[in-house]
């Protein structure tokens, strides 16, 4: 599997070329457990600098993909390997890819139900020889948690793509790892909705600009404050540089 992973601030970011993108998911598909690749942003590190059930989430992760440019600059100023950042839905869609073309299937959780039926229309149709083996909607009774991960493991999808809704989001799936199967789990807060085209992605120009959080700031303004989280990332990194850059 050509990847390389970097520590960066202590923590794992891995480093894949679209051109090994293939070959990693195949070769994950391969080993025993649950496979959580985590799409992972500046706050999603921050964060796990300072909770411990995150790091530990990080840290055992099978990959773990950067999407932010703050990311990728900070592993730059840090003289690591740089690494290469994908948008959310189009890493998905890459991988959603590999799996139709080694016939192999998916099962999709999360979302509202009707969102997640569309969602489920939109996928057929756009990969009609990816088998959708199952799904389950979002915001359910946490009484009917043990029936949906008897159903997944009964089911046994090569990927399950954890949409909005799940308790504990990203961490739906570290908390269940030992009721999971062997496959692929990636979570993304958005994916179903964009698929169901209830939300619209972040356009390819404003990901590259490193603007995709703005949008986010014109919905709920109070995130502006994030801007202080930044200062202490920038500080950080400078620590790291001065102090800590070679362990």
């Amino acid at each position: 599997m050509a990847i390389e992973r970097i520590n960066f601030l202590r923590l794992p970011i891995d480093v894949v070329a679209p051109e090994d993108l293939e070959s990693t998911i195949l070769e994950l598909l391969t080993r025993e457990g649950p496979q959580h690749i985590m799409l992972v942003n500046l706050w999603d590190v921050l964060r796990a600098k300072y909770r411990s059930e995150y790091r530990a989430m990080l840290m055992s992760a099978a990959l773990v993909i950067p999407t932010s440019l703050s990311l990728v600059r900070g592993a730059v100023f840090l003289k690591k390997t740089k690494p290469v950042r994908y948008q959310p839905f189009v890493f998905i869609i890459s991988v959603l890819g590999v799996l139709e073309k080694y016939r192999k299937n998916l099962y999709l959780l999360g979302a509202r139900p009707h969102s997640l039926i569309q969602a489920e229309k939109n996928v057929r149709s756009t990969f009609p020889g990816l088998p959708v083996v199952g799904r389950f909607s979002g915001y359910y009774h946490r009484g009917m948690e043990h029936n949906i991960l008897t159903a997944i493991h009964k089911a046994h999808p090569s990927l399950v793509l954890v949409g909005d809704g799940i308790p504990g989001s990203q961490r739906w799936v570290h908390r269940n790892r030992k009721a999971l199967h062997s496959g692929l789990f990636i979570h993304d807060s958005d994916v179903l909705d964009i698929f169901s085209e209830r939300k619209r992605r972040v356009s390819e120009k404003t990901f590259e600009r490193g603007l995709e959080y703005f949008p986010q700031i014109l919905k709920n303004p109070s995130r502006i404050f994030r801007v202080f989280q930044y200062l202490w990332y920038n500080i950080l990194l400078l620590f790291y540089r001065l102090f800590r850059n070679a362990s």
